[in-house]
C-alpha cells in the first residue's frame, strides 16, 4: 500500500458536493484538492465494465492532463434480481434528452424485476470504488458496499438516484427518508474512504 506523501490532489469529478465532501475529509491531512472543473478538464468516455474499470479511466485521464496525482470514484446500484444490473450503467438508466430522470430510472427497475418474477426480499447493494493514481503509473484500489433491498413504490425526497427506493440492511426506511448525516456515515462511498484514508493517509 503506497502512502500519499504530496500536497496536491486532483478529484477528477464535476461534482461539487463530491468535491467538497472529499476536502473535508482530506483537510486533516493537509492536502490541497482541486477538481476536474477547476482546471477545465472534460469528462472522460467510462468504457469498462467494472466500477474499477470506470473510476481508473477517470483518474488516469486527470493524471495525463495535469501530471499531478488523482482521485476518482465509480458507483451505482446492483441489482441481484436484474443480474448485477444496472451497475455500472447505473446513470446511464436515467439517461433522457433533457437530463436525466431518476424516478424514471427507478420505474425501470421494478418493472424489470416485477416481468421477471424475482422473489423478495429484491436484494441489491451500492457500491462504490476509488482509485487513487499517481504520475508514475501506481494506483491504490479501495471498494465499498452496503447490502440492501429494493422496494415499491419510492418513499422519501431526501437522497438522491436510486435512494428512494433502497432500503439499507438494518433499517426499515429508505435512503430517501434517511437524514442526510446518517445516510453519509453508512454509505458505499464512506466505506471506500474508510479504506482509503487507512491504506493511504491514516
Amino acid at each position: 500500500m503506497r502512502r500519499f506523501d504530496g500536497t496536491e490532489l486532483v478529484v477528477a469529478t464535476h461534482n461539487a458536493g463530491k468535491l467538497y465532501e472529499i476536502k473535508d475529509l482530506l483537510a486533516p491531512y493537509g492536502v490541497s484538492v482541486t477538481s476536474n472543473a477547476d482546471h477545465g478538464l472534460p469528462e472522460p468516455d467510462e468504457t469498462e465494465e467494472t466500477f474499477a474499470g470506470n473510476a481508473r479511466i477517470k483518474a488516469r485521464a486527470a493524471v495525463a492532463a495535469l501530471g499531478l496525482p488523482a482521485l476518482s470514484d465509480d458507483s451505482g446500484i446492483c441489482i441481484d434480481g436484474l443480474d448485477g444490473q444496472p451497475g455500472v450503467h447505473t446513470a446511464d438508466w436515467a439517461e433522457t434528452p433533457d437530463g436525466r430522470d431518476f424516478r424514471m430510472a427507478m420505474t425501470r427497475a421494478w418493472t424489470e424485476l416485477e416481468e421477471r418474477g424475482a422473489p423478495e426480499p429484491r436484494t441489491a447493494r451500492f457500491c462504490c470504488t476509488l482509485v487513487l493514481a499517481w504520475p508514475d503509473g501506481h494506483d491504490e484500489v479501495f471498494a465499498g458496499e452496503v447490502p440492501g433491498r429494493v422496494v415499491w413504490p419510492m418513499r422519501g425526497d431526501l437522497g438522491h438516484g436510486y435512494d428512494p427506493i433502497f432500503v439499507p440492511d438494518g433499517y426499515n426506511i429508505t435512503f430517501g427518508e434517511m437524514d442526510p448525516a446518517e445516510k453519509n456515515r453508512i454509505s458505499h462511498r464512506a466505506r471506500a474512504f474508510e479504506k482509503l484514508i487507512a491504506g493511504c493517509f491514516g
